[in-house]
This record gives C-alpha cells, structure tokens and sequence, in this order.
C-alpha cells in the first residue's frame, strides 16, 4: 500500500465572512490566541508523517506569506529565547512547504487540482480554516510532539483498509446546518447532504475538514468538472467515493473543532482552548467570573 506523503492544505478562499478581521493577513494566519492556525495544521500532518505540504493560495495570501514560505525563521536568535525555534517560522525541518496559486476560488476540489499534478499516492486534505485539537498548550510547546493526533488519526485509518476516509466530528442539532453532514452505516459514510435543515439531518456528524484522497482522485475530478459542478464538486467527488471505491468515516469526538471561517465562531474558539491551557486558563476563568458578576 502506498504511504501517504503529501498532505494539500486549502488556503485559497476569499475568507469573506471574516471582514475585517482578516483585511491585512489571511484567515489561515490569524492566531487561536498566540499561535497561527497554518502552524497548528503543518505540526498536525508532520505528526502524522507528511513531508511535503501543499499550501493552496490565492495570489495575494501568497504575496504577504513570501517571506515565511522560505521556511527559514525570520526572527534573530536572540529574539523570545523563551520560545521553541518552531514557533517563529512557518515550516519544520524535512517537511517541504510547496505554494500552489488558485486563480480564483472554486470550491474544495478545484483548488485540489491546482496541487495534484505534484502528488503521486494518497493524500491528506486539510481546510485552512479548520483546527482539531485535543491537545491544549501554547507556544512553548511548539511542534509535531505536540500536534493534534487527527491527520494521524485518518492515516492510520487508511492503513488499516487502504479505503479513502473523512474525519467527522459530533456537533449540536442547532449547528448542522452549517456543515456537510453525513449518514452512517457502522464506520461506511453512506450519503452526505450539504447544509441540510435540522429536521433533514442524517446523523450530529459532521465533516470536519480533513480527508484522505485515493492515488485516482485526478481521474474521478475529470469526471465532475468546476465549469458544471462549480463549489459542489466536492461533495460529487465524495459521493462518487462513497458509491464506488467506498468512504470510510473517522469519528473525532475527543476534537475541540475550532473554525475560523466566522467571526462569532472564532471568538468562542480562543475562549474557549484558552479556558482548556494550564498556562492562561484559570486567570481567564477567574476574569470571566469576575467580568460577569459585575
């Protein structure tokens, strides 16, 4: 069976939703309290043995991450001594960071073809904007050691069956509309609906933004082009899976999913992994406390 080696982070989008946050620097930059997301999800698929990292861009996230995609850490050795060299640049040691541009966005699997061409094998898939975790510290604990175990997670999987799989994870009634929702049978996904009402949802689980992709993924796009499918050619590619080579699913119920895609979203994010560090958690708390009762 094929290792996987390559792992596709999508980093492409306009991140609309986010203005104006996210005016001066992409959304997949902004930091969960003191540590940029893209650090979270590189430390994620190292962990999991990628060594090379394909970062989906538009042109202008590209123009401001030039500096960092050197992979060098900009800063001079003297500068936060304090802090894991790791911390202070945007790649790890053996771990490539490869820049694709997507002209303009086009959905999860458009701005997967724009990275295919250099992968042979199986593959990771990572939304930008999307962090699991199930470990909860700061930046003094930088790197792969400290990772988030879901890439790994679904690598494993895929080792196990050798079957393309998702990451799922359980969210509130309220929440499924939001996601891509998926319909069970024992660990097989069976269907997937988009943004389905309360009522019409198949399960609490949803997708979480990471995937693995079969060696043939190329060949199965071909048959769902961006001019026909446009932002749903995501969801014909998983479908495809789900009725021919078969999509397992990877339930993360111990995951914290933070998305970033959102302001409201996000800001409950950072409360609530800070709330989660031994570092910063109980004076927050004991803020909170206080800030409420006043």
């Amino acid at each position: 069976m094929a290792a996987i080696n390559d792992a596709i982070i999508l980093a492409g989008g306009s991140g609309t939703r986010m203005l104006p946050a996210n005016l001066y620097m992409p959304k997949e930059t902004l930091p969960l309290v003191d540590t940029p997301i893209i650090n979270h999800l590189i430390w994620e698929v190292a962990k999991a043995g990628v060594s090379r990292v394909h970062l989906v861009l538009s042109q202008r996230k590209k123009n401001i991450l030039n500096e960092f995609l050197e992979n060098e850490i900009i800063h001079q050795p003297q500068v936060r001594t304090d802090l894991p060299r790791e911390s202070l640049r945007l790649g790890l040691d053996g771990v490539s960071v490869i820049p694709h541009i997507q002209e303009t966005p086009g959905g999860v699997a458009d701005a997967i073809s724009t990275a295919i061409s250099q992968i042979d094998g199986p593959f990771l898939v990572l939304l930008g904007d999307m962090l699991l975790l199930d470990e909860h510290v700061g930046p003094k604990h930088s790197g792969p050691e400290f990772a988030s175990d879901a890439s790994s997670r679904l690598v494993s999987m895929f080792e196990k069956t050798g079957l393309p799989n998702v990451g799922i994870c359980p969210v509130e009634s309220d929440e499924v509309s939001k996601f891509g929702v998926v319909g069970l049978s024992d660990e097989m996904v069976i269907e997937i609906i988009e943004k389905p009402a309360v009522e019409e949802a198949p399960s609490e689980y949803v997708l979480c933004g990471r995937y693995i992709m079969p060696e043939n993924t190329r060949e199965i796009l071909e048959h769902y082009p961006v001019s026909e499918f446009g932002e749903m050619q995501s969801i014909q590619l998983l479908n495809h899976l789900v009725n021919n080579e078969g999509l397992q699913a990877v339930k993360l119920d111990q995951m914290k999913m933070y998305d970033s895609g959102d302001s409201l979203a996000w800001l409950k994010s950072q409360i609530d992994h800070s709330l989660e560090r031994s570092d910063i958690g109980p004076n927050l708390e004991d803020w909170i406390r206080r800030r409420i009762g006043n």
